[in-house]
């Protein structure tokens, strides 16, 4: 399955200085499903996974889904709200909330998930699963317990310089239901709500999104964005009808560079989904990339109706290392985790394979006496010629 950002329109960005934000607006919202905010006081969430294991994140809200038959369709939520639940005492000094899934129903048409979430999720349980044979290169750990611990870094936007500002002065234009937000012009993330109100309620959880290494590096650094405005021929101006029409014509110029050139990698057809939950007529699913080295790389989770339109949208962008580790992980994956089947099929020696994985955090999963050996032969600068691949193919790198 295959989705993209058909039905929303791009609209000039503004910029304050390393902050580009794109508006995404719709000529109508997406008719049965609006979304609300739920806030929580808890800084700290344990979150069941599903299998058997959890981790510790922190999750400031949760978004809850809401649909309908027709047009009947609530209205957004705005602040603060009061539910009824049961929970334990909080301990003292550090509050823990205890999340049975990712995304479980609250009603028989509501439904509440954890943003961002569902996609760290799905980039978790493909990475860290860990070995599903005891093929002997690897450590009694790596079969037993898998990647773990698992753990991912990530940046709280207040901690993204300038984003918070932004957020706060820019103008949301007439039917916004989505940004695109990039960090001196790379892309950060995306956002997409059904509806212009459910917009402007879920606006300022922007701040409190997770966001890559990457893009807080940009932001620590400052540095500019790009000038890509297109200008107007002033010598063809001989009228307000002139330079009205020139700056249509400049608005869709704008509207086909960005979406062809600077938000083209936003999704990756060589990518997986998987369905999490059905809302009716929607599905709420996740997406991760095909780990490509070398170009962007975005996580994500949708709500999509059946004719593969997007309703909602977060995305996060992977830091290189991630890509690199997803990379090298989704090779062993697809070859049953078999050291040397892997490398074969990448046209490496196993060495090579082994040493790239130590110096990609994974040294642990191998034998020490394995681990040793291969960093032995490379002290001792001894060359080594790849063994052909299964099927041939080109060298990956």
């Amino acid at each position: 399955m295959t989705f993209g950002l058909d039905g929303l329109r791009t609209r000039p960005a503004q910029t304050w200085g390393s902050i580009r934000l794109v508006p995404l607006v719709r000529d109508e919202p997406v008719p049965g499903l609006r979304l609300h905010r739920v806030a929580y006081d808890e800084p700290i969430s344990v979150v069941d996974v599903g299998d058997g294991s959890s981790y510790t994140s922190y999750i400031p809200h949760a978004f809850v889904a809401t649909w309908r038959d027709g047009d009947e369709l609530p209205a957004a939520s705005y602040g603060a709200r009061l539910l009824e639940r049961d929970t334990a005492p909080a301990p003292e000094r550090m509050p823990i909330r205890t999340t049975k899934r990712m995304a479980r129903k609250a009603g028989k048409d509501r439904l509440r998930f954890l943003p961002l979430h569902l996609a760290v999720e799905g980039y978790l349980a493909l990475h860290f699963g860990g070995p599903t044979i005891a093929w002997e290169e690897w450590s009694r750990k790596a079969v037993a317990q898998g990647l773990s611990p698992r753990a991912e870094a990530a940046y709280l936007g207040r901690q993204v310089r300038g984003l918070e500002d932004a957020l706060r002065i820019f103008e949301i234009h007439p039917g916004q239901c989505g940004v695109l937000v990039y960090v001196a012009d790379a892309l950060a993330s995306a956002f997409v709500v059904p509806h212009p109100d459910d917009y402007r309620a879920l606006h300022a959880t922007l701040v409190e999104d997770m966001y890559g290494e990457l893009i807080y590096i940009h932001g620590l650094l400052g540095a500019r964005t790009g000038d890509v405005s297109a200008g107007i021929d002033d010598s063809r101006i001989g009228s307000l009808a002139d330079l009205r029409a020139a700056a249509v014509r400049g608005r869709a110029e704008w509207a086909v560079f960005h979406d062809e050139v600077m938000a083209r990698r936003l999704f990756d057809e060589k990518g997986t989904h998987r369905h999490v939950q059905r809302l009716r007529d929607f599905h709420l699913t996740r997406f991760l990339p095909s780990f490509e080295l070398k170009r962007e790389n975005h996580i994500g989770e949708a709500i999509v109706d059946g004719d593969a339109r997007v309703a909602y949208l977060k995305t996060f962008r992977l830091s290189d290392g991630q890509i690199r580790r997803g990379h090298l992980l989704t090779w062993l994956a697809k070859h049953r985790w078999r050291l040397r089947d892997a490398a074969a099929a990448m046209r490496v020696t196993e060495a090579n394979l082994a040493l790239r994985l130590e110096r990609s955090g994974f040294g642990y999963l191998l034998r020490q006496d394995v681990l040793d050996h291969y960093r032995a032969q490379a002290a001792r600068g001894e060359t080594f010629r790849p063994p052909d691949p299964p099927s041939g193919g080109p060298a990956v790198t």
